[in-house]
């Protein structure tokens, strides 16, 4: 297991803050766990994806679109995630 790059870290806060998870930290959210279905920590549904989704389009300005099909494997994890975001992200400054 690798450690957690700036960016992993920052999205399992968002995640932790986005969703009001009163009992889970940041760092309880291992960058390889999954966020979805059989075996995820958290459990997560559609309407916590979207409000992810939104939550990452407002931060990053990367825009998650439920139609595409790359969408269920960016959400199978904190890393996919992040690895998604810093391949998407606006540079800082841009509008």
């Amino acid at each position: 297991m690798t450690n957690p790059t700036d960016t992993e870290r920052e999205l399992a806060a968002l995640i932790v803050e986005v969703l009001n998870l009163p009992d889970v930290t940041p760092e309880s959210l291992g960058p390889d766990e999954p966020l979805f279905g059989a075996g995820a920590t958290l459990a997560l549904d559609s309407i916590d994806a979207l409000e992810i989704a939104v939550a990452i389009a407002q931060r990053y300005g990367v825009q998650l679109r439920a139609e595409d099909e790359a969408t269920k494997r960016v959400f199978a994890s904190v890393r996919n995630l992040a690895r998604h975001i810093d391949e998407h992200r606006s540079p800082p400054g841009t509008p």
